[in-house]
């Protein structure tokens, strides 16, 4: 047997060229622990410890934005999550185009929801929501630090 040509390096190891680094996307979460577990494992990767408040944080964003895109509007459409300069932003896409609702009344105490968008606001450290055809995307950051 005749040793091939090229790619050999002494010892008659093939060398092979190394394929490009490709990450395919993650898949659409069908709920919000789907949505969490990403979150989670993104936030582990990016070396957060588990027990850190940003976490439990980040951990409730996410959950409250997919859960409201699930049950008020119209399904989950798009869902992405990443880490960059010491803050989570996680955007999340619904086939509603009617912006979430900060209810006033009636009293707390009495009614039953609509705590999700408040708390939302109250812990993202910058929020938007974006018209796209057919619905919304939200887009919420949360500093990690």
């Amino acid at each position: 047997m005749g040793r091939s040509r090229g790619n050999d390096e002494p010892g008659g190891r093939t060398i092979r060229p190394e394929a490009p680094a490709t990450t395919a996307p993650a898949p659409l979460p069908a709920t919000a622990a789907d949505a969490r577990s990403q979150v989670a494992a993104l936030l582990q990767r990016a070396g957060l410890p588990w027990n850190a408040r940003a976490v439990t944080d980040a951990l409730m964003v996410t959950t409250e934005l997919v859960t409201n895109a699930i049950r008020h509007g119209g399904g989950l459409a798009a869902f992405h999550a990443d880490v960059h300069e010491g803050a989570l932003r996680v955007s999340v896409a619904d086939h509603n185009p009617q912006p979430p609702i900060t209810r006033t009344s009636p009293p707390a105490g009495s009614r039953i929801g609509g705590y999700g968008w408040p708390l939302v606001q109250s812990l993202a450290s910058h929020l938007t929501v974006t018209p796209r055809g057919g619905g919304k995307s939200i887009t919420a950051d949360l500093n990690l630090g």
